[in-house]
């Protein structure tokens, strides 16, 4: 089949190699002139199946209210006349049961488990490399409830099959020596031995030099515009070229991985998708003392930060620093205070360690979904597929995200047990049957 893929992020890129593979004719399609360039670019760069609690969970609706107004808030609600805004806050709401919370933690350990071991079988395979490190995530807690709250979760964790160990401040210290800074502060702290990280943007730009040696074909720098349905299934794409024509791209089958711009584009064709722009910052600095610099990627929990390493002849040695969220509409605009507060923290946890007068900042649009749970499979338009809706997650779930949208536009029901949109049985491998109530 000719395949249209919108978006040239992680997920679309991912999408476009598994269809590849899977021998369709693909296209596609982004405003930006390279792969990767808008929330792929400058994330934490975790391969994180342990950061598999949502936002929205028991303990959030108390943090959030005492948080609103403040600016360096780990997760700022900045209320707007905005509809989309308050429907999203109160199905977020709604997911902050103890049921609910359940339910999403064992979607996000399932296909974030399923992802990470694609990625692996990926890079196996082709031996693509991102400055990745395979030497495990480490969450350490400098406040005794925080670290309290997170052990059921970890338990959860572990009966799903992520090995997320809870361990002593002191084991912590031996783990990664650049805590020792820290350690009377240090309330516990869990390791998760197969996680990873790595650079997302150049793992983007990698594989889709792989999907255009597979035949791939990228039209960067082209404006989406709108999709056009007949007859209840998507005919063509219109978008704008770089030059300012008109153009309609027709295929057979259309895949929306636009992120948080993914429900603007399918409002029209009737299609609703419970997606909000979560706005997240990146700090990126060079590494000032090695000696004082983390070698492990670490989750700060208490703060919403996570820290990474990437080291590369190319890239030099260098810090990744990422995080918090705040909920305000499709502004882009870097707010000093955020800001300051990541670098604030990092000093506070590793002074020295990473050259601050150096920092790079950097904001980009998660596509998040009131319960951290993505959007992937079918639509009610029959060839109008979706990735999408991974939030914080993209890196971490996009190779198995890719790797199972690819096997639904193919027709079998992908070897992972996880809800998908408009997909019955879960017998991997077995033919697809399709729901006529997706939405």
């Amino acid at each position: 089949m000719r395949v249209i893929v919108l978006g040239a992020g992680l997920l679309g890129v991912t999408s476009a190699y598994f269809l590849a593979q899977r021998g369709h004719e693909v296209t596609v399609i982004d405003r930006q002139a390279a792969p990767g360039a808008e929330t792929s670019f400058a994330n934490g760069g975790q391969i994180s199946v342990s950061h598999a609690e949502p936002w929205a969970n028991p303990s959030a609706p108390l943090k959030v209210l005492q948080w609103l107004g403040q600016e360096d808030a780990p997760l700022l609600f900045r209320l707007r006349a905005d509809l989309r805004q308050w429907l999203w806050g109160l199905s977020f709401l709604r997911n902050c049961t103890p049921a609910r919370t359940r339910y999403n933690i064992e979607q996000i350990v399932n296909l974030g488990t399923y992802s990470r071991s694609v990625l692996q079988q990926l890079r196996a395979a082709t031996g693509i490399q991102y400055d990745q490190r395979t030497q495990g995530i480490l969450h350490f807690y400098t406040n005794a409830r925080e670290f309290d709250g997170a052990l059921a979760p970890a338990e959860q964790m572990r009966a799903l099959g992520c090995e997320r160990q809870v361990i002593s401040a002191d084991e912590a210290v031996r783990i990664e020596p650049a805590l020792a800074h820290i350690r009377p502060q240090l309330a516990g702290a869990t390791y998760t031995a197969e996680d990873e990280s790595g650079d997302a943007n150049q793992f983007t730009r990698e594989l889709a030099q792989l999907c255009e040696a597979a035949g791939v074909q990228f039209r960067l720098g082209h404006h989406i515009t709108a999709l056009r349905e007949v007859a209840g299934r998507v005919d063509h794409v219109e978008v704008t070229c770089p030059e300012g024509r008109f153009e309609r791209v027709h295929g057979d089958a259309f895949v929306l991985a636009l992120g948080s711009f993914s429900p603007l584009l399918a409002k029209p064709l009737g299609v609703k998708l419970p997606i909000y722009p979560a706005k997240g910052y990146s700090v990126t600095m060079p590494v000032k003392d090695a000696r004082l610099a983390h070698q492990v990627s670490l989750t700060d929990d208490e703060f919403k930060l996570v820290f990474s390493r990437y080291t590369s002849e190319r890239g030099g040695d260098r810090l990744r620093i990422a995080g918090t969220a705040e909920l305000n509409g499709y502004d882009r605009h870097l707010n000093p205070v955020r800001c300051e507060a990541i670098v604030r923290r990092v000093e506070q946890l590793f002074p020295g360690a990473g050259d601050t007068a150096r920092a790079q900042f950097w904001t980009g649009l998660r596509p998040a979904t009131p319960s951290n749970v993505p959007l992937i499979g079918a639509t009610r338009l029959g060839n109008l597929y979706l990735n999408t809706g991974h939030g914080t997650l993209g890196w971490t779930h996009a190779c198995g995200s890719g790797q199972a949208l690819a096997d639904i536009v193919s027709g079998r029901v992908p070897e992972v047990d996880f809800a998908f949109q408009g997909v019955q049985g879960r017998r991997p491998g077995a033919g697809l049957l399709p729901s006529r109530t997706a939405a």
